[in-house]
């Protein structure tokens, strides 16, 4: 049974549930789906799922142990999540800034339990703070809002190029923060498909007062790349870069990435628009080609000879 909930929002429910487990040790799963507000047939197959993770090389005895019997399961194995946790410096560190980049996400309650965890890692870290700065939109609040209430809004969007403003209706599904920069999830019925847009380039939000039901969304959706750049209509083009350009295209990585005859990296990467892939190559320089589709590889003349154009009707005027 599948949920309509977004990733990211499945696994920290299931973090949740596990932490619970690691105190209780067994619970009734009606009881478990009432806590944490989800039907007991999607919490089951979730927690089949979580029993499937683990340490490699994935042995049964690195696996979590969790044992659905009948209306009840029981775990093993959890203890470390059950118990507090002995930190470096360096980890506490870092598990602050971590926690002060949650916090400063709008909606997250500022007096919960992980801003009393923050204050106590606080004073036991010293007297040193950090500071931790997230540029937020001001439609960052309304977007959330229409997520939360399952309503649709029309976006007034401007695109990463001149010409690319856009009027759209969208249906959100969660404002997400990476790194540093917050991102709204939605599907967009203009493009008819799943995308990400940067809420600092949202000029104006529009509640529409019409509800939706939240579309299913793929597992890897938020996955590497395949937010950025679209959805099922991706294509995937196999980019061959020299060695020294590789770590460029990593982040953008659908799969693994593998080695040509002439000892380049060959990097899988998900393509939605043509004009993104022309960009794309134009920075990555000549040596980058696209060995499959073929065709692709033209897109980055596309581009040039659409910036030039542009630059001469500037110059002209």
């Amino acid at each position: 049974m599948s949920d309509v909930r977004p990733a990211g929002e499945r696994l920290r429910r299931l973090l949740a549930v596990l932490a619970y487990l690691a105190r209780v040790g067994e619970a009734p799963i009606a009881e478990l789906a009432r806590r944490f507000e989800v039907r007991e047939e999607v919490l089951i197959a979730e927690l089949e799922l979580a029993a499937c993770c683990g340490l490699p090389p994935y042995t049964p005895d690195q696996l979590l142990e969790l044992v659905v019997d009948g209306d009840t399961v029981r775990a093993y194995g959890l203890e470390a999540l059950g118990r507090p946790q002995r930190l470096t410096p360096e980890e506490g560190v870092a598990v602050a800034a971590a926690a002060r980049a949650l916090l400063a996400v709008p909606g997250s309650a500022p007096d919960g339990p992980l801003a009393t965890a923050l204050a106590k890692l606080d004073a036991a870290l010293g007297e040193d703070r950090l500071r931790v700065e997230l540029a937020v939109s001001g439609h960052a609040l309304t977007l959330q809002r229409a997520a939360a209430d399952h309503e649709a809004v029309e976006l007034d969007y401007l695109g990463a190029f001149r010409g690319a403003e856009t009027t759209r209706v969208v249906e959100p599904l969660e404002v997400v923060a990476r790194e540093g920069r917050l991102y709204l999830d939605a599907y967009c019925r203009l493009a008819g498909d799943l995308r990400r847009f940067l809420v600092e380039r949202v000029r104006d939000v529009r509640p529409l007062h019409e509800p939706f039901v939240p579309r299913p969304v793929p597992a890897d959706w938020g996955s590497a790349g395949s937010a950025f750049v679209g959805g099922g209509r991706a294509v995937v083009a196999r980019i061959a870069v020299p060695d020294a350009a590789g770590a460029l295209l990593e982040p953008l990585a659908v799969g693994p990435v593998e080695r040509d005859g002439e000892g380049r990296a060959v990097v899988p990467v998900a393509v939605a628009s043509r004009r993104f892939l022309g960009r794309l190559l134009l920075r990555l320089g000549p040596g980058a080609r696209v060995v499959d589709p073929p065709d692709l590889d033209e897109t980055r003349c596309e581009v040039a000879a659409a910036a030039l154009a542009r630059y001469g009707d500037g110059a002209r005027r």
